[in-house]
């Protein structure tokens, strides 16, 4: 994945992380559903908003280590 495409989770907040998170684990949900259906487009997008949702995951691990959290 090129530099360009990714998204920087560094900079916000651990609050909006975890709306990032439920947002797209949201969507990774509807995409999986479309795939058993066979109504899907790009079959990689599902393994790139897995990856998406690893990433914020971390980061919100790392905040919550740090004691950012509130």
């Amino acid at each position: 994945m090129a530099d360009s495409k990714k998204k920087n989770f560094k900079d916000l907040s651990y609050s909006e992380l975890v709306a990032q998170r439920d947002e797209l684990a949201k969507k990774y949900m509807d995409l999986r559903f479309q795939k058993i259906v066979g109504h899907v487009d790009n079959p990689i997008q599902k393994r790139t908003m897995r990856r998406e949702i690893a990433r914020l995951n971390t980061f919100i691990r790392q905040k919550e280590i740090a004691g950012e959290n509130k």
